[in-house]
């Protein structure tokens, strides 16, 4: 469900959540993490999560070059790319320091992982967006079967437009919760309640989702990539917001 949401909606999020609305996750118990998969994702819990909402693509190149005219803040360092700096493609190229203050500056926030998981999971832990069925061509913009190499099979070999693959769209509608770009969250890394520490632990952001160069492997609902929060020169990472209620 497309939404206007009535708590603390900004004039300045309108000029770009016309196009890239905040669709609503609801209040509610969901299934973060799991049992069998790598062990920075364990364990396994049901939570008690709050209402918020969520950009249903991410951000595009028309998007953030806005926020740069607006606010004189550096450009994405892909903007002339010939594919990957066009308008409809998401922005990529940019810092977890850019992402941040692009949401800010529209009164939003990067999700949190828990967020982020909930809107590509639901509400039962699903592996994809859509449900169990593995992807396929016509649900996400993925690479080669072996990491990590672009793959035109799905139409793209590189990034897609952000309001592509429908068929992959969560249950509430969401788009490229899996695939296309690797997607910051507001979180440092760290383990998860019961989990082991890593010797990287507090020093990483954490990237969510997957993307146009991603194999299988990454393609999940729940991989968790620790990456360097200054590092601005990613062809294969950008970002949504999210408005949390009060």
């Amino acid at each position: 469900m497309v939404i206007t949401l009535a708590f603390g909606a900004s004039a300045a999020d309108g000029r770009f959540t016309a196009e890239n609305p905040l669709i609503e996750i609801p209040a509610g118990t969901f299934i973060f993490g799991r049992d069998d998969g790598p062990e920075n994702e364990r364990p396994r819990l049901e939570l008690e999560g709050q209402a918020f909402a969520i950009n249903r693509t991410e951000i595009t190149n028309q998007q953030y070059e806005l926020f740069v005219k607006e606010t004189g803040h550096r450009a994405a360092f892909y903007a002339n790319h010939p594919i990957l700096g066009l308008d409809d493609r998401p922005v990529v190229g940019v810092s977890w320091g850019d992402a941040d203050a692009f949401c800010r500056h529209y009164g939003l926030d990067l999700p949190s992982e828990r967020q982020y998981e909930r809107a590509a999971r639901g509400t039962k832990g699903g592996a994809f967006p859509w449900g169990e069925v593995p992807p396929g061509i016509a649900r996400t913009n993925a690479g080669a079967d072996v990491c990590c190499s672009a793959d035109a099979r799905d139409g793209y070999p590189m990034t897609a437009p952000a309001a592509s693959f429908a068929d992959g769209a969560s249950k509430e509608g969401v788009l490229n919760l899996v695939g296309n770009v690797w997607e910051w969250t507001r979180d440092v890394y760290a383990p998860y309640e019961g989990g082991t520490a890593a010797k990287n632990t507090g020093v990483y952001r954490v990237l969510r989702g997957g993307s146009w160069n991603s194999d299988p492997s990454h393609l999940t609902t729940t991989y968790r990539l620790a990456y360097e929060p200054e590092f601005r020169f990613s062809a294969n990472g950008g970002f949504r917001c999210v408005r949390s209620a009060p």
